[in-house]
């Protein structure tokens, strides 16, 4: 039977060396008053120490100094298993000073590891990973120079095929963001942006023994409606009541509260930009990218958007009167409306469904996505795609290897080089002022979060889309199809090429 606690009550429901799973993505549906309880514990009394913390999509609020990176940089934590570590500013960090062990998998695989120990198996087979960086025959999954544990990723045959086993640490604690717990504890989210791995969590929690933590705005006496209803309250242990603070009604766009036509997504769009925006600069290269990709969709296609350039593709798409067209996706969960950036990425303008994080990746993995657009850091001669760690950072690889596995056409959105590049846009010619220092095309990537050989072997589409030119994956490597106007195809790309790649002959340039 669940009990209601203040924050501090519940926290010391946490007992050292508990594993810790957490329902967020990335900065969006964090339970922030548990974690600042944890925090206060911990500096008092040291405890609950040897934490391991289980994140499907990552954590964080954009800023060090609150939520769960706290009492990680003060030590409580030995091993973070995580998808994505983008919205934990200083966590992100300190993987790379070797300050505990680190993990970084598929994000649709610790979804689908999370469903699997809910149902009492151990752990979850899937295609996604193999011959990329997280297979253990490539490099495995550890971050740093500590992270070693072998038991969280195995190649396997099973009927003579190989997969990849993801299997997680036993989950015994389960910390979840919802609105309204009823007087049976039964937990909705009608106001949340999404419901994530709650429901899976909460069983695997309650499968090992362990207690479910969930913080929410309000406790009401109405009985919620059964459908509405995400984790019953035979799954709650605790129940903590903390009152939002109020917020803009931008952000009630995201909450499927009330109806948005396609007409208004962009006023709302723009709204929520101007409050969760990371940054925001003039991207002209970016601009040019988002154009030529855009010419890839199709009416009925089923879309996946990756963040920063790939964005710009629905600025253009929209121009050309396909966006309304297609259904976008989203890893969180939501399919339709239209995917909001910034801090509160994965939520949804005007979403048509938003349902549970593993039931998005069963389409991912299984190659229901038509397209998707995705950006990168580098770029190798067989076409191989590095889109988790630059030098001397760490992202993580999130949804990118999922949602790239199966997808019938992957287009990748980055620029030829960067740090230093100056381009314009005149009457439609492309000039190149100045190249930047730094090359994306490189002989051999730093790490494979996109692996070409599996992409031939699926039989998918592959084009990489730059601000000058597009190449495509050939069955030897990149082959160059398009030149812009304005750009000399010597001196603006061959030139600049660490490698050789073949030339389209029917490719017609000035």
């Amino acid at each position: 039977m669940y009990r209601i606690m203040t924050p501090d009550d519940a926290i010391n429901l946490i007992q050292n060396g508990d594993v810790l799973c957490l329902n967020s993505f990335l900065g969006i549906e964090n339970p922030v008053e548990l974690h600042e309880a944890l925090y206060r514990k911990y500096k008092a009394t040291g405890s609950p120490a040897h934490l391991t913390i289980i994140s499907s999509a990552g954590f964080g609020i954009w800023n060090e100094t609150g939520n769960a990176e706290q009492y990680i940089r003060e030590g409580a934590v030995d091993k973070i298993i995580c998808g994505h570590f983008g919205a934990m500013f200083s966590t992100k960090k300190l993987v790379l000073e070797n300050r505990f062990e680190a993990y970084n998998l598929p994000l649709g695989c610790i979804s689908h590891a999370i469903r699997a120990q809910a149902g009492g198996i151990p752990g979850a087979l899937s295609k996604v990973g193999l011959d990329i960086f997280v297979d253990p025959l490539i490099d495995g999954p550890g971050i740093n120079d500590i992270s070693h544990d072998d038991s969280l990723v195995k190649r396997v045959e099973v009927d003579g095929e190989e997969f990849l086993y993801y299997k997680l640490p036993k989950i015994n604690v389960a910390l979840i963001k919802g609105t309204a717990a009823d007087y049976k504890g039964n937990i909705t989210f009608d106001d949340m942006y999404m419901s994530g791995d709650a429901l899976s969590i909460c069983q695997a929690t309650k499968a090992n023994g362990g207690k479910v933590i969930v913080q929410v705005d309000r406790i009401v006496n109405m009985p919620s409606r059964p459908r509405n209803t995400i984790i019953p309250g035979c799954l709650v242990d605790a129940i903590v009541m903390v009152e939002p603070e109020p917020r803009h009604a931008a952000y009630e766009s995201l909450t499927g509260s009330f109806e948005i036509p396609y007409s208004q997504w962009q006023d709302w769009s723009d709204m929520l930009e101007a409050r969760t925006s990371t940054k925001s600069v003039i991207n002209i290269p970016g601009n040019i990218i988002g154009k030529r990709a855009a010419l890839e969709l199709k009416e009925d296609d089923i879309v996946n958007i990756g963040v920063g350039i790939p964005e710009t593709v629905t600025k253009y798409a929209r121009q050309n009167g396909i966006l309304e067209k297609v259904t976008l996706t989203v890893e969180s969960g939501g399919v339709g409306g239209f995917p909001a950036s910034g801090k509160v990425f994965g939520a949804v303008i005007g979403a048509d469904s938003m349902y549970d994080m593993a039931n998005q990746f069963d389409l991912y993995n299984n190659g229901g996505l038509d397209i998707c657009f995705m950006g990168g850091m580098e770029v190798d001669k067989h076409g191989n795609v590095n889109a988790h760690r630059g030098p001397g950072a760490y992202a993580g690889i999130g949804g990118f290897a999922n949602i790239t596995a199966k997808t019938k056409t992957v287009v990748f959105c980055f620029t030829f080089n960067t740090k230093g590049l100056d381009v314009e846009e005149q009457n439609d010619r492309i000039i190149i002022k100045s190249n930047g220092e730094l090359p994306k095309f490189v002989d051999q990537v730093a790490g494979i979060s996109f692996s070409a050989k599996r992409a031939r072997a699926n039989g998918q589409r592959v084009l990489y889309v730059t601000e000058r030119c597009v190449f495509e994956l050939g069955p030897k490597g990149l082959r160059l199809i398009e030149v812009y106007p304005g750009v000399d195809i010597e001196k603006d790309i061959l030139s600049l090429l660490p490698f050789p790649v073949e030339i389209d002959p029917l490719l017609i340039f000035e």
